[in-house]
């Protein structure tokens, strides 16, 4: 892992060749407008590189600083394939790196979303969206663009990794401010099922909708974009939910996202993801404001939270079973990031050869405040 923070910083310093750079193609999709910060990125990157070694109590997982300097690589080699731009704010101000991936020579046909990391522990899907990104770019899928965003909850992430050096064994899911992102979104914010008064647990969002800078970010990049999916990464379970998270009611076209998700699980091979609605994972469950459900009700995108792995817990190593970090993080993350990464390949296809996928959206955009402007 930490060659590629020097390889990142003698890229840095050559220019880079240009592959067609990010001009609009003849015709097709229009090309995502974004402020690229590719100097940004690299300055990230050699910062990184300058605090030298540091304790890696989890040497088969990046650390956040490798993440960067690991997209920082193909960043400077690839300026038309990989351009690198800040999503939003975190709550302590820090970037939220996003990338744009596709190839320039090619008409844009279709864009896809992929993010990883809203809950704090859950490292596992950066590392699958890390493995997605390096080879997407090596060989992106013709007429796809791709908006990757390899961590979201940067504070709450870098709190786990503090916490790792120091070896101190805490649970954390949420941003800074203890607030799960995954239930700060504006679709089914509210619980309205009979279940809410006998399992209150289940049925839990923040006080208010969009609360929070990260989940805003991520909201005015859909409002901007138009993504015909979307796939959010998470641990564990080895699932494919699909909306609705918040309402057991069937989506509208409930078949069509039944079959894109069956597709995204089929590229796994042998030991692909179950595919179900998430609302429907437990007759008393509801997931209240997730992003899936805001993605799709909202703006109309086909959303899929992917649950990497089936947990870390070994059943003979009973210092796995209280470890909060090892319970959404198996020790090794090779295989998973593998199966993880082919499913992301496999929604890329099958985008290439359906086309566009967005509908009209199924819930009026009432239902929460409308997109954050700041």
């Amino acid at each position: 892992m930490l060659p590629a923070l020097a390889l990142a910083l003698a890229l840095a310093a050559t220019p880079a060749a240009a592959e067609g750079g990010a001009a609009a193609p003849p015709d097709g999709l229009a090309p995502l407008r974004i402020l690229e910060a590719r100097q940004p990125l690299l300055d990230a990157a050699r910062e990184e590189a300058g605090r030298g070694p540091a304790p890696r109590p989890e040497p088969a997982y990046h650390r956040y600083g490798e993440v960067l300097a690991a997209l920082a690589v193909p960043a400077a080699a690839r300026p038309g394939r990989v351009r690198p731009f800040v999503v939003g704010h975190t709550l302590e101000k820090r970037p939220i790196w996003g990338f744009v991936l596709r190839d320039p020579a090619r008409p844009l046909a279709t864009r896809m979303l992929v993010f990883a990391n809203l809950h704090a522990v859950e490292w596992i899907g950066t590392e699958a969206a890390l493995a997605f990104a390096l080879d997407f770019a090596a060989h992106p899928t013709p007429g796809v663009e791709v908006v990757l965003i390899p961590v979201v909850n940067v504070d709450g992430r870098l709190a786990v990794e503090a916490d790792l050096a120091a070896g101190r064994t805490v649970f954390r899911r949420g941003n800074r401010d203890k607030v799960d992102l995954n239930r700060d979104f504006a679709v089914h914010h509210e619980a309205t099922s009979f279940w809410r008064h006998l399992f209150p647990g289940f049925h839990r969002a923040s006080a208010t909708p969009l609360s929070q800078p990260e989940t805003r970010a991520l909201d005015r990049l859909a409002a901007r974009a138009g993504f015909d999916l979307a796939v959010s990464l998470h641990a564990f379970g080895g699932f494919v939910y699909a909306p609705w998270s918040g309402a057991w009611d069937r989506p509208p076209d409930w078949p069509r996202l039944h079959a894109l998700g069956t597709a995204l699980s089929a590229g796994q091979g042998r030991r692909a993801y179950k595919v179900m609605q998430l609302a429907r994972w437990g007759f008393f469950f509801r997931a209240q404001g997730s992003e899936i459900d805001h993605l799709y009700g909202r703006y109309g995108t086909p959303a899929y939270l992917v649950e990497c792995t089936r947990s870390g817990i070994e059943p003979l190593r009973p210092s796995t079973w209280t470890d909060p970090f090892r319970r959404y993080n198996p020790r090794d993350p090779a295989p998973h990031v593998r199966e993880v990464a082919r499913l992301l390949r496999a929604g890329a296809v099958a985008l290439a050869q359906g086309g566009p996928a967005r509908v009209a959206p199924p819930r009026p955009a009432a239902d929460g405040p409308p997109p954050d402007r700041e």
